[in-house]
């Protein structure tokens, strides 16, 4: 197996310490030991959905019960509890599916770590790794590291650190960014594309059709009025009774 491949971190600015006010864009700290009755358990689960999943309502279809009631009953911690929402099927489904693992590199650092990746390196770096063990061994990987450790521990749900001027990460849907979109467009057909359409009129070579001259002197209609001298059919004298009183 190739081991992690070095690269050189970049001064973000969750790296350096910060002096800034608290405003609504200071994200809220979840840590399991502040939540300890029913309903503020359910707005950590919460708060941890919608970190990985990128999800504001949460469907019952995408919903870890099972993971949910281990945390609930203390049987795992959060970090335990991301890894299993890291490795569902939803998490799959709604992000690895979808994407290229450069996207999904970018993706989970946000989500898990709280940070964008730092260059073009290292994501490089985390899509070898992918390709060697899968989207689970990446999302142990970066549970497991000491940046996480680190900054979020066992009981806290990650958060962006330290936002300036993006959107928070959690409210990026996957698809949506130029990859995808062009990624898409390379694969539907030449007339389906916009961008063709100066090429496709160009094309088009239109051709004449000659009108068809028809003379009209030469047609004689018959007279097909009846006089009243004129005999009248045999079929119809047949067919014709007089009422019997």
């Amino acid at each position: 197996m190739i081991p992690l491949l070095a690269y050189k971190p970049s001064s973000q600015n969750h790296r350096v310490p910060g002096y800034e006010v608290g405003n609504d864009d200071t994200p809220t700290i979840y840590r399991s030991e502040d939540f300890t009755d029913s309903s503020s358990k359910a707005e950590l689960i919460w708060a941890a959905y919608r970190q990985i999943f990128s999800e504001h309502v949460i469907l019952d279809s995408n919903r870890q019960t099972f993971l949910e009631s281990q945390l609930n009953n203390s049987m795992i911690s959060v970090r335990d509890f991301l890894s299993g929402l890291g490795k569902s099927e939803t998490f799959y489904r709604l992000v690895v599916e979808s994407n290229s693992n450069y996207r999904i590199v970018e993706i989970c650092l946000k989500r898990f770590l709280g940070r964008s990746p730092y260059n073009e390196q290292e994501k490089i770096a985390w899509s070898i790794a992918i390709a060697q063990t899968g989207i689970g061994g990446f999302v142990d990987a970066l549970l497991d590291s000491e940046e996480y450790l680190q900054n979020f521990g066992e009981n806290t749900v990650p958060f962006q650190r330290r936002r300036m001027k993006e959107r928070p990460f959690n409210l990026v849907t996957p698809r949506y960014n130029d990859y995808w979109r062009d990624r898409e467009a390379e694969s539907n057909l030449k007339q389906g594309d916009i961008r063709n359409f100066l090429n496709l009129a160009r094309e088009i070579k239109p051709f004449m059709i000659k009108p068809v001259t028809v003379n009209l002197t030469n047609i004689k209609i018959p007279d097909m009025t009846r006089k009243s001298s004129d005999p009248v059919p045999a079929s119809v004298r047949a067919s014709f009774r007089f009422p019997v009183r």
